[in-house]
């Protein structure tokens, strides 16, 4: 963290006239030094010890627009045969995954460390698919007038959903539900 002291306080005599200081705290961009390749070795040991034999490659990517990632983030490449038991069902391995990951690293960096493991470009295939579903789900609440739910999925995958339909003038989107039922629902803009 970056701490600078914007406005000093005052005591005050008897607690009169106090004045609080004032700090500005920013955590530092950049990822801690050898975070990519202690991640990597994290992953390298979980992986054997899961009996799975993969190669993995490390590079660190600048944060994403809009990902809410404020620093540089870890991105694991995992390549080998037969790697759907990495992925799961919906991707609910994986994600499990980098979530150990992730804290292992931060716990001995002493630091959040933004990691992202994908399986032989499962994320970037996922990804597509899911913008392309919306775009075809948008087009037949088109034609159709009535809203159309979706099928629960995670935060994340809800979130391509809504950026991929976001400029579409004749659609909304909203997700509803709680917990991992939660779900995006189209709309057509009419009926809003």
């Amino acid at each position: 963290m970056e701490v600078t002291v914007v406005k000093e306080g005052k005591h005050g005599i008897l607690g009169l006239g106090a004045e609080e200081a004032k700090v500005r705290v920013r955590p530092l961009v950049g990822v801690p030094g050898k975070a990519d390749e202690m991640a990597k070795e994290v992953l390298e040991t979980l992986l054997t010890r899961m009996g799975v034999e993969a190669s993995v490659a490390s590079q660190t990517k600048p944060p994403v627009e809009g990902g809410g990632e404020a620093s540089d983030v870890i991105a694991l490449d995992v390549s080998g045969d037969d790697l759907g038991i990495l992925i799961g069902r919906r991707g609910q391995t994986l994600s499990s995954l980098q979530y150990i990951v992730r804290l292992i690293v931060a716990n001995q960096a002493k630091a959040r460390v933004p990691v992202v493991i994908d399986v032989e470009g499962y994320k970037q295939r996922r990804y597509e698919a899911l913008q392309a579903l919306a775009h075809r789900m948008a087009e037949q609440v088109k034609a159709r007038k009535r809203p159309f739910a979706l099928e629960p999925m995670p935060a994340y995958e809800r979130r391509i959903i809504h950026l991929a339909l976001a400029d579409d003038p004749d659609v909304a989107t909203e997700s509803v539900g709680d917990g991992e039922a939660r779900k995006v629902v189209i709309t057509p803009r009419s009926q809003r």
